[in-house]
Parts: C-alpha cells; sequence; structure tokens
C-alpha cells in the first residue's frame, strides 16, 4: 500500500530528518563499509539516472569550495547556461542547498519531489543516509529543470561521499587543510587522498596551491588515472591586488600568457585564490564544451552572491559575518580585518563546533581581539561557551571575556561593548553565521550588500 503523500514543507523536512544524518552525528566511521556508494547509485539509477543528464563541474577542498562554486555557478549563469549550484550545508533554510539560476527551491517544488522519490526510497536498504537521498533530490531537480550544466559540492571528504558517483568535466580540489580530523586523518597526506577521490580517469582536475605534502598525494593520484592536473601558482598564475570592503581585485591568467585583470564581489585576499581556480575550472569546462564566455566569467565573478564570506551586515557598529572554521580560514580571515578595519575596537562573537580546532582558530583571531564573547548556536555538537572561554584562556587571551549562549543576546552585548565605530565580528562555524543572519532578518542564500565607505563600490560591468 502506497504512503500517504506529504503535503507540507514542514512534514518534507521532518521526513527527510527521518533518515541517518552524519551532519548532526559524527560518531560513525568514514570507511567504505558505512559510507558505500551503492546505495546512492541504487537509489540514483531507480530514478534513471538524471545525474547523467547535464554537465557537472564537482568541487572538493577544505576551505574555498563554497565560494569556488558559487563563483563558477555565477560565470557560468551570466554566460546564459542554465545552472544549478548544489551546496551544504546551509545557513537559514535548507533550500539553500538547491539553487537554479541563483534561485532557490520553492517549497513547493521541494514536497513535490520528496513525495517523487518516497517509492524509490521505500526499496532502499534500511541505511540509506539523509545526504545520499539530498543528493539525490538534487540530481533529480535539476534533470527536471533542464540545467545545462550544475556545479556539485561535495559534503564531506570525496572518496565516499554520496556525490562522488558523478563523471565531471572537471574536478577541483580547493585549498587542503586539518578539518574533520577524526574522520579524514590527521595528517595533510590522508586529507588528501580521501580528497582525491573524486579525481575520475581521464577527467581534468583543477587544485589550488597546496602544501608539498597534500600536492604530492594528489598528483600522484592524477597521474593513476591519467587525469591531466593543473595547478594554480604553477600551470595557473595569478596576482592579488586591491583588497576593499566591497570585493578583491587580482590579475591571473595561464602560466606563460599575459595576466588579466579582474574583480570578484567577495572580498579577501585568498578570494584571489579561489577566483583563480575557478577561472582555471571554468577555461577546463569551456574546453569540454561547456559554453561559458570571458564576458561571463567577467560579470559573474564581478556580482557573485555569497553570504557568511566576510559579509557586512550592518553599520555603526559595523557587523561582520565570516564562516570561518579551522585554523587556516581564521588566520586568512584576521589578515583581511585588519586590512579592511585598522585600529577598529574588534569584538568576537564566537561559537563552534566541538570538534573543531578552537586552539588554532583562537591563535590566529585572539591577537586582534579587545573582547570575546563565548556564544553557543542551536545544534547538538555545538561546544559549550565554558569551554570556549577557557581555551582563549590557554591560549593567552587577557582580554575580557564574557559567555552568553543565547546568540541574539550575544550579538546585542557585542554591538553594545563595541560602540558606534567599533567591528563586531561574529565567526566560528556556519551555524552561528547562519542564525545571525536570521537575527538580522536577511534573505534565505543571498549576501547583504552593505559597504560602509563611499569609495569602496564595485567596478562597472566589462571593467
Amino acid at each position: 500500500m502506497a504512503s500517504e503523500p506529504l503535503h507540507t514543507y514542514s512534514d518534507a523536512i521532518d521526513y527527510l530528518y527521518s533518515f541517518i544524518n552524519w551532519e548532526v552525528e559524527r560518531h560513525m566511521r568514514y570507511t567504505p563499509e558505512v559510507m558505500t556508494l551503492e546505495r546512492p547509485r541504487k537509489l540514483l539509477q531507480a530514478l534513471g539516472n538524471p545525474q547523467d543528464q547535464y554537465s557537472i563541474i564537482h568541487i572538493t577542498g577544505t576551505k574555498g569550495k563554497g565560494s569556488v562554486g558559487a563563483m563558477c555557478a555565477a560565470a557560468l549563469q551570466a554566460s546564459g547556461l542554465r545552472t544549478a549550484l548544489y551546496s551544504s550545508p546551509h545557513l537559514q533554510d535548507f533550500c539553500e542547498r538547491f539553487r537554479v539560476d541563483n534561485k532557490l527551491i520553492a517549497e513547493d517544488e521541494f514536497v513535490a519531489l520528496i513525495n517523487q522519490l518516497r517509492p524509490a526510497l521505500e526499496t532502499m536498504p534500511d541505511d540509506i543516509t539523509w545526504f545520499e537521498v539530498t543528493t539525490a533530490l538534487a540530481f533529480l531537480y535539476f534533470a527536471e529543470r533542464k540545467v545545462d550544466v550544475a556545479v556539485i559540492e561535495v559534503g564531506l571528504g570525496g572518496r565516499l561521499d554520496a556525490t562522488n558517483v558523478v563523471t565531471p568535466v572537471v574536478s577541483v580540489i580547493t585549498s587542503l587543510s586539518y578539518d574533520h580530523t577524526h574522520l579524514l586523518g590527521d595528517s595533510l597526506a590522508s586529507i588528501a587522498r580521501e580528497k582525491a577521490g573524486i579525481i575520475k580517469p581521464g577527467v581534468p582536475v583543477v587544485s589550488a596551491p597546496q602544501a608539498d605534502e597534500a600536492l604530492d598525494v594528489l598528483a600522484e593520484v592524477a597521474a593513476e588515472r591519467n587525469a591531466p592536473l593543473t595547478l594554480v601558482g604553477r600551470d595557473w598564475r595569478f596576482e592579488v591586488g586591491e583588497t576593499t570592503r566591497a570585493g578583491q581585485g587580482f590579475s591571473a591568467g595561464p602560466s606563460g600568457e599575459p595576466l588579466r585583470a579582474y574583480w570578484t564581489g567577495l572580498a579577501g585576499g585568498h578570494q584571489a585564490v579561489n577566483a583563480t581556480v575557478a577561472l582555471a575550472a571554468l577555461d577546463r569546462a569551456a574546453h569540454a564544451g561547456v559554453g561559458v564566455t570571458e564576458q561571463g566569467i567577467r560579470d559573474g565573478l564581478r556580482l557573485v552572491d555569497w553570504p557568511g564570506r566576510l559579509e557586512q551586515i550592518a553599520l555603526r557598529p559595523s557587523v561582520v559575518l565570516d564562516a570561518a572554521h579551522n585554523g587556516a580560514s581564521a588566520r586568512w580571515l584576521s589578515a583581511t580585518l585588519d586590512q579592511l578595519f585598522p585600529q577598529r575596537p574588534r569584538v568576537l562573537v564566537f561559537g563552534a563546533s566541538a570538534d573543531k580546532d578552537i586552539r588554532g582558530m583562537f591563535e590566529a583571531l585572539l591577537p586582534g581581539v579587545d573582547h570575546l564573547i563565548a556564544a553557543q548556536a542551536i545544534h547538538p555538537r555545538a561546544l559549550a561557551t565554558a569551554e570556549i572561554e577557557a581555551v582563549a584562556r590557554e591560549v593567552g587571551f587577557s582580554g575580557g571575556v564574557d559567555q552568553i549562549p543565547s546568540v541574539p543576546e550575544a550579538v546585542a552585548e557585542a554591538q553594545r561593548i563595541a560602540g558606534r565605530d567599533g567591528l563586531v565580528v561574529v565567526t566560528g562555524s556556519l551555524f552561528i553565521v547562519g542564525e545571525v543572519r536570521t537575527i538580522f532578518e536577511l534573505p534565505p542564500g543571498h549576501a547583504s550588500r552593505i559597504v560602509d565607505t563611499e569609495r569602496e563600490t564595485r567596478p562597472a560591468a566589462g571593467d
């Protein structure tokens, strides 16, 4: 007997969360016995393999994969292609994970897709996971919307990730650093080997600059699979230009050719690296027949819309959100804040998951901070505020510390302490960033455009 159809968005979400959710429960082993690709393959086969109906750019990495994915999608869309983007996790609304031409999936479409999936799901093994179902839903949605190309972001790792059933036109590996070490390994080499699992035989792969330990593994796997490797910093060169609160200037191009000037709407010198990775990936996609154009690339980079990345959401005091959640990304954030907000009283609102490198983040962030407020996002893995303060003291922070678990109260107190001319920085996890965006009533999936200066504006199209 067929199950009764689901009627509301809330019911559909509840149904989806009834499957095993490794974004909440991280005690599992990242092994083929647990994270098998056979389940998503079987489910997608039952759906007619929708992922084979469009071109795919497949992206993994530790940091920057969301930004690179958003840049690629924006450039493809600006080139006139019907473009999908699948990303995770979301900041505010589950629908953020599924975009076509930068529009989030509508709630009624989501409900309809869940109902469409249910007959196939009832034939699947009991241990099928929430992310496997979500990934199948994305592939089906993009096929039904008849997209030309989809940018697909890996959920975790690469080798055993549910998205790794695709055969892309190009595989992309962004900057690798330490994160999820309890799952992916405690060395850059082991992390790189898991990420390199997305490299397919004969399919070009583009990599951000990497530490030698990681690069050796990526080069080895690429050679084994006869996958041409393009390395940013070697095969594609870049130069970091002006950093403003409105975005980042840079120059880039293939080695041996003159560099061309570009602008991206994502601020920070690290975004010049991410943008160059996107350029190299789009170049490979173009050679595979994807119709991306130079003007589309320029317009897409300039107009890219990706919230929670050095996103300024308020003035006087300035409030900046950033999704940094490991030591490497915290160092990028700290350096950029020093550039963009020099000599500002700085109050840090910090919340993080218990499995993150809090010490590494604090070593990067706290030297520039006057006052720390430890908060706790609404998430089962959120670290208690007392533990956050303990780590801050362990790394030698001598400034004021408040423990305010409630994120709304923490942000309000941070604004009070900072004063009109100060800076409030909210970081540590995507979950706390998402909560703050909701507090400020920002639309899910779209970045704030507040810039606290008259001179820092976006260049016109074609600049």
